[in-house]
């Protein structure tokens, strides 16, 4: 089972990782560029004069965009360590994995580690008013694993009242409310900071489906594979 785990989880994850990174490479880094633009003092916002909203922007960097591939990488071999194994769990329960159902695991895994904490704390460019990290990661950790229990009781749990926790589960961070800016203020424009979290979620949702669907194959295959030895 470890040997499965970690051959899926490997695979899957280093695959997904690259295409996250190839995504946020084109999608994703010229807007934290751009903004890191308005940060540092280069271009204003509302100043005297209009601001191009296409500036020139730095190139591929081989060093930067080379540790960014690497990282990304490493970030979801660990995810595909936590999304295998629970797909190992619930096999041993009898529940079929694959890469069909391997897309829905995948898309649980973006609902509870980004869409759910960006529903009240959304990703943020360079910039921009924030509060006390201490206090927004203990409101995010705290989203995400309220939201993977709520969702594996949805899947897996009998009963109305099994229902009733999960949806408590997944409303109570929301309703408590994520850590909030006294004032909102900064030199980032608005439509740029709401870019760049569109796209952080859309790279997102695209690089976990990828993490899923692999996954899912990776699992199938190798149990075929044992089957036949």
């Amino acid at each position: 089972m470890f040997s499965k785990i970690a051959t899926s989880a490997l695979f899957a994850g280093f695959c997904a990782g690259l295409i996250a990174a190839l995504l946020q490479i084109v999608f994703i880094q010229p807007v934290l560029l751009h903004a890191e633009l308005y940060e540092g003092g280069s271009l204003v916002h509302f100043g005297a004069e209009a601001v191009s909203a296409t500036p020139e922007l730095p190139g591929f960097d081989v060093m930067r965009d080379g540790l960014s591939i690497l990282f990304s990488a490493l970030i979801y071999v660990g995810y595909g360590l936590v999304l295998v194994a629970c797909m190992g769990l619930a096999a041993e329960y009898g529940v079929r994995i694959d890469t069909r159902s391997g897309i829905v695991w995948g898309v649980a895994g973006f609902v509870a580690l980004h869409f759910a904490p960006a529903a009240s704390l959304p990703p943020e460019v360079p910039g921009v008013a924030y509060t006390d990290i201490t206090a927004r990661q203990i409101w995010w950790w705290g989203t995400v694993i309220a939201t993977a229990v709520g969702l594996g009781l949805i899947a897996f749990g009998k009963g109305p009242v099994m229902l009733v926790v999960a949806v408590a589960l997944l409303a109570a961070p929301h309703l408590i409310g994520a850590p909030e800016p006294e004032a909102f203020t900064g030199p980032v424009p608005p439509e740029l900071a709401a870019l760049f979290a569109a796209r952080a979620l859309g790279v997102g949702l695209a690089a976990w489906v990828c993490l899923g669907a692999l996954a899912g194959y990776f699992w199938q295959r190798e149990k075929i594979g044992r089957a036949h030895v």
